[in-house]
């Protein structure tokens, strides 16, 4: 079972770190140096002050070093800001596109109980905020260990006593207290990531049904839906703010307490005889500067609570396994001459009702097959077990003779092409939307394959026709124009066998017989698979099965109404 504690997330954002691991070094240089270089402005300041009142020789030297540390400090929190966040845009990037692959992978198993809007929300929000991981976190991680440590080599050189003083508060602001904070924090981070993702998500869902929610007038009722979402995300946001302030809070007591503690033993010595005034000055200095590293490693630490409540997220959806998998040696089953169900079992749920039991089907080359039977009996089951989203439960699917899951997932889904009832349509021209599945293929094969689909005219009406963009026009599209697109995108492809789930739903009596005519002819010699609950859809088809509970029975054209 994969693991999602703080160590082991930890090593897992490292490793996912490596492409970019220069510019982490880099950047963090640039936070050491940075931070030495404060060090030794406090530090080199003290010493100016006391050449200048004749305790030390050249007061000019001391005065130039805390100059260039000042310079220092500018340059590398320069570096440090541009390099660490380059490397950290850089990996967002590898991330999005590693996401999406996993997500092509899972799809469509992964869609089905999940809101979309939260898978975005993984995609868009929470990747974003694993940028403060790579951009803010290594650097400090190295100063917070770097700069204490020089400080008590310091305090060494003059006394004992003043290490053994700010070793402990050094321990406890450094690593018990963040540790503790994370921690503690932890299930604080993770509430308000998955409210937050609740809330986007049902305020997309609330765009994306506007036009149902005006026309049934829920508006009132959503709002106040939108309202209590937003509410929880508050209340989570109000606990990990109180977590974060204390976070930010508490350390400020031990760098007081450091110095008062500095002052302390050098008040001691003093009265002991022993005290050298020149380290009490120098130290506190410098040990004020360096617990600035400290300080900063509690805003990361507040910040790393949202950080790692996200990575578990996008880890946890990485980890999921997929549906179905590409087998290991593809094999080839060139045109498709035969597809066969054998006693196929389906159920999407182990302990869910079965959708097919001892489902058999055998189609050949030019035969036109019709599906009909009520909802919820399996039809588009069969089209999705086809194109292996989903892996029968029993029985077995073969293509040529060959099981299904031999078959390379790419070579299957292009030579079997499947037409939905709602065709989606993307944020591009109407000729890039036709081409998808080919796209470099030449405009006048995409304006053979709309008139086809008996939308070349429509387009030609247009006033930028083929170029037109579908983010201006997809709105203004009806049912049937958009089905008709989503024809011709089948048409261009050719595939060997053609699926197509309620393909007339949105086109009238006309454009219907005309479509079928033209599948007619241009699917003579290959397999054709339709769906449908119209019985003129079906009047074509060389065999009309009907699906009940599973099974499946022959029925005429004439009598494929559903019952």
């Amino acid at each position: 079972m994969t693991k999602y504690s703080l160590p082991a997330m930890t090593r897992r954002l490292l490793r996912l770190a490596a492409p970019v691991k220069g510019k982490l070094a880099v950047s963090t240089l640039a936070s050491i140096v940075g931070n030495l270089a404060q060090m030794g402005l406090m530090g080199f300041g003290a010493l100016t002050l006391l050449a200048c009142d004749g305790r030390l020789p050249s007061p000019a030297l001391w005065g130039t070093a805390m100059a260039v540390s000042a310079a220092l400090i500018v340059l590398c929190r320069y570096v440090e800001g541009v390099v660490s966040h380059a490397g950290a845009y850089h990996l967002l990037a590898h991330l999005r596109v590693r996401l999406y692959e996993k997500l092509r992978a899972l799809s469509p198993a992964c869609l089905v109980g999940r809101q979309k809007g939260d898978i975005l929300n993984i995609a868009v929000a929470d990747i974003e905020t694993i940028e403060f991981f790579f951009a803010h976190t290594i650097g400090p991680m190295f100063t917070v260990i770097l700069l204490p440590c020089a400080t008590l080599v310091l305090a060494l050189c003059y006394d004992p006593l003043y290490a053994a003083v700010l070793l402990p508060i050094y321990l406890l602001i450094s690593v018990a207290f963040p540790l503790a904070a994370v921690k503690l924090g932890r299930p604080l981070g993770a509430r308000y990531r998955a409210r937050l993702g609740e809330m986007k998500a049902f305020v997309l869902e609330s765009i994306y049904g506007l036009k149902d929610i005006q026309i049934f007038g829920a508006g009132p009722r959503r709002m106040a839906q939108v309202d209590r979402r937003g509410q929880a995300v508050n209340r989570a946001a109000h606990g990990l703010t109180l977590h974060q302030q204390a976070i930010s809070s508490v350390p400020t007591f031990f760098v007081y307490l450091a110095r008062i503690a500095i002052v302390a033993v050098a008040s001691y010595l003093a009265l002991a005889g022993t005290g050298d005034p020149l380290a009490a000055i120098l130290l506190s200095y410098v040990a004020t500067a360096s617990f600035s590293s400290t300080q900063s490693l509690t805003t990361v630490v507040s910040s790393l609570l949202e950080t790692y409540a996200a990575a578990e997220r996008l880890f946890r959806l990485e980890d999921t396994p997929p549906e179905v998998e590409e087998p290991l040696h593809p094999r080839t089953v060139g045109p498709i001459r035969e597809i066969a169900f054998r006693q196929v079992d389906f159920r999407y749920a182990q302990e869910g009702p079965a959708i097919l039991e001892g489902f058999d089907l055998t189609v050949s080359p030019g035969e036109k097959l019709g599906i009909v039977g009520e909802s919820g009996m399996g039809k588009s089951t069969v089209l999705r077990l086809l194109l292996r989203f989903w892996n029968p439960t029993g029985g077995e699917i073969t293509v040529n003779g060959i099981p299904l899951d031999q078959v390379g997932l790419a070579e299957l889904r292009r030579r079997i092409a499947v037409l939905e009832q709602d065709t989606f349509l993307f944020d591009t021209t109407i000729a890039g939307n036709i081409a998808v599945g080919r796209p470099d293929a030449p405009l006048w094969e995409i304006q053979q394959a709309a008139r086809r689909a008996g939308i070349h005219d429509f387009i030609q009406t247009l006033p930028q026709g083929y170029d037109t963009p579908m983010g201006q026009m997809s709105a203004r599209l009806s049912g049937g124009e958009r089905q008709r697109i989503g024809i011709a995108r089948t048409m261009l492809v050719d595939p060997d066998v053609l699926v197509m789930d309620e393909p007339t739903s949105s086109l009238d009596i006309l454009h219907e017989k005309a479509l079928l005519k033209t599948l007619e002819g241009a699917y003579r010699d290959k397999i054709l698979i339709l769906v449908s609950h119209r019985p003129s859809t079906l009047t074509g088809c060389t065999r009309v099965i009907r699906l009940d509970h599973g099974k499946s029975r022959p029925v005429s054209p004439a009598a494929a109404t559903p019952q």
